[in-house]
């Protein structure tokens, strides 16, 4: 048995995807940058910054430091905008249920993510109270694959990488969790999260027993 389980943001507890793919699409647009759905899954569990750098490659542009700085706070602006909509009936199906079902088992909770939003965004839904500590892109330095938002997750929970699940849709978060001494269940597409220990589509009629028989 496990006694911590840290959720990655976007993807896994909401849907924010399509905004932030809104977001970049409109700065892509401003600087003649070609951006495609398919550009913007290079995007995901990335920082904001480590983003942009990725849509210059994309332009085949280069930019000065400050120059990136404006782009990657006029890309949240716009973010936000979109955000200010969200609301409870935003919470992916089945998130709710299994955050309180463990909870009550036990399990403490924390939230791992590159998101510099997600307390903001954890407010919108009314989860704040569902997590026991929140680990976002203000408190780290290093990007996914790095195991830091996750190690940083554990510690505040006072436990060990051994001792926690981590739940990420993305290939970054999957690498960053094992990095990390941790288990990951994927949420997602198997061929996608192949390095995953256990692949589930959501949360709906999915139990923490489940998760536990299968990382075993």
């Amino acid at each position: 048995m496990h006694k911590g389980l840290l959720f990655d943001l976007d993807g896994v507890i909401v849907d924010t995807a399509r905004y932030h793919y809104l977001a970049w699409k409109e700065l892509a647009q401003e600087l003649g940058i070609p951006f495609t759905r398919e550009d913007n899954e290079r995007l995901k569990g990335v920082s904001r910054n480590r983003s942009f750098e990725i849509i210059l490659e994309i332009g085949n542009r280069q930019m000065e430091e400050a120059q990136k700085e404006y782009y990657c706070t006029r890309k949240n602006g716009i973010y936000l905008e979109y955000l200010q909509t969200l609301s409870e009936k935003d919470i992916l199906p089945g998130v709710q249920e299994f955050l309180e079902a463990a909870r009550a088992k036990g399990y403490r909770t924390a939230l791992g993510s590159a998101s510099k939003n997600a307390v903001f965004i954890l407010e919108k839904l009314k989860l704040s109270e569902s997590f026991d500590a929140v680990i976002d892109g203000n408190k780290v330095s290093k990007a996914k694959p790095d195991p830091e938002v996750f190690l940083n997750g554990a510690a505040a929970l006072g436990l060990a990488g051994c001792d926690c699940i981590v739940f990420e849709d993305a290939a970054a978060g999957i690498k960053a969790a094992h990095a990390g001494g941790m288990r990951a269940v994927g949420i997602g597409k198997p061929e996608i999260l192949s390095e995953a220990d256990y692949v589930i589509k959501g949360f709906e009629k999915i139990t923490i027993e489940e998760i536990e028989q299968e990382i075993i």
